[in-house]
């Protein structure tokens, strides 16, 4: 039998966005016959994993509260199922809270500083 995450293992499958790594999930969402229904989904790839900044989790424990919450759930699309996943995350996708890349200093940051910002 072939391994499932040969995707994964060539490079190619960089998926995440918005904190959340779909990893060989999004290739067999994207090829999931739609219109389907969460219930169908869940039963389908609800232990597949999804990896988010401080850890993972599974599509069953971002979107099976929301079936709890809104009954028959239905998705017209892969990108409808992603979009899901990002609105039911939660914090655990976003890292550090307050943390910018950017440079530069937060207004806290300045009033506490009398330090000149090194040069790069």
């Amino acid at each position: 039998m072939a391994p499932t995450d040969e995707a994964s293992s060539d490079g190619d499958s960089d998926s995440r966005e918005q904190g959340v790594e779909f990893g060989p999930l999004m290739e067999k969402l994207e090829s999931h016959e739609y219109p389907t229904t969460l219930e169908e989904l869940l039963a389908a790839y609800g232990d597949a994993k999804l990896d988010l900044v401080d850890g993972s989790t599974t599509l069953r424990e971002v979107l099976g509260e929301q079936s709890e919450s809104t009954g028959e759930q239905r998705y017209e699309s892969a990108e409808e199922v992603q979009q899901s996943v990002f609105n039911m995350v939660g914090e655990a996708a976003i890292g550090r809270k307050g943390y910018s890349d950017r440079g530069g200093q937060t207004p806290d940051e300045s009033a506490d500083s009398n330090e000149e910002p090194e040069s790069l």
